[in-house]
C-alpha cells in the first residue's frame, strides 16, 4: 500500500458502468514524512476519505478488487484512512 494525500475531488460527467456510485478523489502521493514524492493520481474512493485526509490507496491489479464491479479498469484504489504515523517502531 502507499501513502497519499487527498488534494481535491474529481467529477465525471460520463464514465463507465463499472463505476456507477464511485468517488474519485485526486490523490497527491506522499511519503512517511508526509513529504511529496511522484505526480498526483486520481483513485477511486472506498472509505469516504475526504480532502486533507491522509490515505492508503493500493495500485495495479490489486485496485480493482474493493470496488463493486470487479470488472472495472481502476488504475488506484484508496483503501484506509491513516489516523496516525508512528515512526518510532
Amino acid at each position: 500500500m502507499l501513502l497519499g494525500k487527498v488534494i481535491g475531488r474529481l467529477v465525471a460527467t460520463q464514465k463507465l458502468s463499472a463505476f456507477t456510485g464511485v468517488k474519485f478523489l485526486v490523490v497527491q502521493p506522499i511519503d512517511e514524512d508526509r513529504k511529496t514524492i511522484n505526480e498526483i493520481i486520481v483513485a477511486c474512493d472506498t472509505v469516504q476519505a475526504g480532502e486533507g485526509d491522509t490515505v492508503f490507496y493500493e495500485t495495479g491489479r490489486e485496485a480493482t478488487f474493493p470496488l463493486p464491479d470487479r470488472m472495472n479498469p481502476s488504475d488506484a484504489t484508496i483503501t484506509a484512512i491513516v489516523d496516525h504515523i508512528n515512526k518510532d517502531g
